[in-house]
């Protein structure tokens, strides 16, 4: 199994944006946990295997620009399960700001 490919590129007190890339079958980001709540934005779409840390396994499919929701807290491991290079965009949310510009968590 390969590790699949991290790229941070903005990462500050309010969100991390990071882009995945799982440049085959069977790359994988490795078990973590999100500290945050976070939108996933499928770049190119596909088939992943989902293994939480208590064993349970799930497939799940991204569609190509359909986003979605994660939750703080979420535990796992994401591997690809298609033949072909995939790619997301994950932004995690680390806080927001009132209009005058004070963070809230």
């Amino acid at each position: 199994m390969s590790t699949a490919q991290s790229s941070t590129t903005e990462d500050n007190e309010r969100v991390r944006i990071t882009t995945w890339t799982f440049s085959a079958e069977g790359a994988a980001t490795g078990q973590h946990r999100h500290e945050f709540d976070y939108v996933v934005v499928p770049v190119t779409g596909g088939t992943f295997t989902v293994t939480d840390t208590d064993g349970s396994v799930r497939e799940m499919t991204q569609t190509a620009a359909s986003a979605y929701l994660g939750t703080a807290g979420t535990d796992h491991n994401v591997t690809n399960a298609t033949e072909q290079e995939a790619v997301f965009v994950e932004i995690e949310l680390k806080g927001l700001t009132t209009p005058s510009g004070e963070l809230l968590r």
